[in-house]
């Protein structure tokens, strides 16, 4: 687990709490690098990782605004039933459907709202403004992280935007909440198991055709993370025939940041693709929710990215 270092500050009857939600969240370096912040900016606070399973996730979220948590993230499997316990949501996260931060109200109850947005544009704009107007992607995946994905490749002005997803409810769901804002999108059906032990999509030749016309491919389910526990088989979430028809140039965007690389990332650079990983998306999502929390116009972005990467340098190989 992600250690909490507090530098020379004690924790106290005083001390602050803030923390991430999720189950696993074991793996997570929020609580690194947000501690490296909170040091920096002299908070007396501390950030926890908060195992979560998902039939406590109300007792646990309304036990926290009892003890007056300051603010949350929340994080796999969590982002879309939060969003029901929160007393208010931001315009983003109602349009969105899924809530990755938790904001304490000053009358009480929870303002729910959307960070993953900005993150994940955030390397994407490093890029010239009109880089990607008029472009397609393909989106592997329809959970919260999604969703913000979608919101933002909206944003950016993608021509299409074809999403390659699973669970067909899911996927009927998401379409049902985006379709208004998201004409871009459109939905393909993933047969269970895509991407593992050679599995393919329901419509082979779409998926193929998407993935070979795509500018930008985005992962944003689990697969590749667990491939970081000792002994465990290396997962892609595309398989062999699907990366076969990655184009040299395109630009492949992890959302996992562990393993580094993933197998997704290392399997692509191999086609000649460029690669992102989501360690800049979580820095960045995270500044926001500090800003929020703390009332900080500034905050040490930096030292949040300098933590996550010198812990990550200790614990991968």
């Amino acid at each position: 687990m992600a250690s909490v270092s507090r530098s020379d500050q004690p924790i106290s009857g005083s001390t602050a709490l803030v923390g991430v939600l999720g189950d696993p969240v074991r793996h997570s370096l929020s609580p690194v690098m947000h501690n490296a912040a909170l040091n920096a900016l002299g908070l007396d606070w501390v950030y926890l990782a908060l195992p979560t399973p998902t039939e406590h996730l109300g007792e646990v979220v309304r036990g926290l605004e009892a003890v007056d948590c300051r603010g949350l993230n929340v994080t796999l499997p969590h982002k879309q039933a939060v969003a029901g316990l929160a007393s208010e949501l931001s315009d983003l996260a109602r349009r969105v459907g899924a809530v990755n931060t938790l904001v304490r109200r000053p009358e009480g109850g929870w303002l729910g709202t959307n960070t993953d947005v900005e993150g994940f544009l955030a390397p994407l704009r490093q890029d010239s403004a009109d880089a990607w107007r008029k472009r397609r992607a393909v989106v592997l995946g329809c959970g919260g992280s999604a969703r913000a994905v979608v919101a933002g490749l909206v944003d950016l002005g993608l021509e299409r935007i074809d999403l390659l997803a699973r669970r067909p409810e899911a996927l009927a769901s998401f379409v049902a909440t985006c379709r208004d804002w998201a004409p871009a999108l459109q939905p393909m059906a993933w047969a269970s198991g895509a991407g593992i032990d050679g599995g393919g999509d329901v419509d082979g030749a779409s998926a193929l055709e998407a993935l070979g016309a795509a500018d930008l491919v985005v992962n944003t389910t689990p697969i590749g993370m667990a491939s970081a526990a000792a002994g465990a088989p290396e997962l892609s979430p595309l398989s062999a025939a699907e990366l076969e028809v990655l184009r040299p140039g395109s630009t492949v965007y992890d959302l996992i940041y562990t393993p580094r690389p993933t197998p997704l990332l290392r399997q692509a650079s191999a086609r000649g693709c460029r690669t992102l990983d989501g360690l800049e998306m979580l820095v960045q999502q995270g500044a926001a929710a500090l800003r929020l929390w703390s009332g900080h116009e500034t905050v040490p972005v930096e030292a949040m990215r300098e933590a996550a990467l010198t812990h990550l340098a200790g614990r991968c190989p």
